[in-house]
């Protein structure tokens, strides 16, 4: 990709566009990319799946279950990946991101990618330093690990201020961020994920104000929109993805109900993707429930 490209013929390229045999619409704002050949998605699921059992830095239990215990439930479901999200890592040393680096490997998984809680949103000050760093910080993680992705987070409106205001600092935020995961080779996605990015409407108008990159697009998140018509939010969004994540249940008009997943695939085929479909299982037993969803996938995804 050259750099004389217009911002109206780039954003959403994401890990797409610096792949190759792909060409871009003009003519419009933030246009998605048009993609030679046909949507090809590769299986992977999310260490979220396991919340209730792995350990995390800060709660009270111990945990049921190690990452590594999980990149084995991952090699024995035959998945292409596994994400290790970054909640569950109980140290960040450069000899534990290794070995779970070359666990994964032998076992055949990629690392798909890994995932920050962050805020972009907080004001100026220690907390937002803090916010800029645990995203730097994960950049460098997910390099040594491996992962061309994280999930990212815009966060939300901080108490006496306005949605402008807090757009104004996400998208700072993004861009300052963007810069350093540029130099490692780590994309970032934004994940439409409450807050400021509740609706699609909220997510483009942050993403069409984020400086052009090839390392930025949107992480698909089947669940997290609780609107009218989440199914017709998808679809908006699904051309600028770069990761998605799959849940089984979605919120509609305040009701929550079992997800139709064959339509949240012809949403991501449709828009021609290419690249992993993450599981993230949110609901009952996750190790007896998850190999039959991960079964309907590996169907709806071939």
């Amino acid at each position: 990709m050259t750099s004389d490209f217009s911002r109206r013929s780039f954003l959403a390229a994401g890990a797409a566009a610096v792949a190759s045999g792909l060409t871009l619409r003009d003519g419009q704002a933030a246009a998605p990319l048009s993609r030679n050949g046909t949507s090809y998605m590769k299986l992977s699921l999310a260490a979220y799946s396991f919340n209730r059992f792995l350990p995390r830095p800060g709660r009270s239990q111990s945990g049921e279950m190690t990452l590594e215990d999980f990149i084995d439930y991952c090699a024995g479901l035959d998945l292409d990946g596994t994400e290790l999200t970054s909640y569950y890592f109980t140290q960040e040393s450069s000899e534990y991101l290794l070995s779970l680096k070359q666990r994964c490997f032998r076992l055949g998984l990629d690392v798909s990618g890994t995932a920050i809680g962050n805020d972009f949103c907080v004001p100026e000050g220690e907390k937002r330093t803090e916010q800029i760093d645990l995203c730097k910080r994960w950049i460098d993680h997910a390099a040594m690990l491996g992962a061309p992705v994280i999930r990212i987070f815009a966060g939300k409106v901080a108490k006496g201020d306005t949605e402008e205001v807090a757009l104004d600092r996400c998208v700072a935020g993004i861009n300052e961020c963007l810069d350093y995961a540029a130099t490692k080779g780590v994309f970032l996605a934004l994940e439409n994920h409450g807050g400021i990015t509740a609706t699609p409407q909220q997510l483009l108008a942050i993403v069409k104000r984020v400086k052009e990159s090839p390392w930025f697009g949107i992480n698909y998140d089947s669940g997290n929109f609780q609107t009218d018509d989440p199914y017709g939010d998808l679809e908006q969004i699904a051309p600028y993805a770069i990761n998605a994540q799959i849940k089984v249940a979605v919120t509609a008009k305040g009701q929550k109900q079992p997800a139709d997943l064959p339509r949240m695939v012809r949403i991501l085929k449709a828009a021609n993707y290419r690249g992993y479909v993450v599981l993230e299982y949110e609901e009952g037993k996750p190790r007896e429930e998850i190999p039959e969803y991960i079964k309907q996938l590996r169907e709806l995804c071939s």
